[in-house]
């Protein structure tokens, strides 16, 4: 029976990936491209977002980092702080008072348990988590523009104009 090892490092400064198999018929290596991190899939997003001729007229973002390792400390300040376990990684609020959320995903990595829960309970008040799933930075950010211009012409077909909705000065 054939064992495999498998190790993500660092070569020349880029991730790999190095499979070894040690079998019957000896070692084989292979190294290939490691996946990108999710972190790095949502920096790329944030980057394209803001890069859009859009940004800060039809939408604003916020992301967060809930699964981010924390000491014992910094993780009992940021749950008193409000961070929940399992909230999506991007925030986007459209004019007119619209949120949506991005969850990533690197290629077929699954939600965790407390994603489930917190996209669920989401759903039962009404808000949609959309799951996007890469393994390139360039397709994390494609996926990203291309939801949120879906987001925005579906918003300005529901309010003819695409106008934010003000209440007060902030807006005028």
């Amino acid at each position: 029976m054939a064992k495999r090892q498998v190790q993500t490092t660092k070569i020349d400064g880029k991730r790999v990936r190095i499979v070894t198999t040690t079998g019957a018929n000896g070692t084989r290596v292979q190294v290939t491209e490691a996946e990108p991190k999710e972190w790095e899939l949502q920096a790329a997003q944030v980057r394209a977002l803001r890069g859009m001729p859009e940004y800060g007229k039809q939408f604003l973002l916020a992301g967060d980092q809930n699964s981010a390792k924390r000491g014992p400390r910094a993780q009992m300040e940021a749950s008193a702080a409000g961070m929940t376990p399992g909230e999506a990684d991007m925030r986007i609020y459209i004019a007119g008072g619209q949120l949506r959320m991005i969850e990533n995903k690197v290629g077929r990595g699954r939600l965790s348990p407390a994603q489930v829960d917190r996209h669920a309970a989401l759903a039962r008040m009404g808000f949609t988590v959309d799951v996007l799933r890469a393994v390139t930075t360039e397709d994390a950010a494609h996926q990203a523009v291309a939801l949120v211009r879906g987001w925005l012409a579906e918003n300005d077909n529901q309010s003819g104009q695409g106008q934010p909705r003000c209440s007060s000065t902030a807006c005028a």
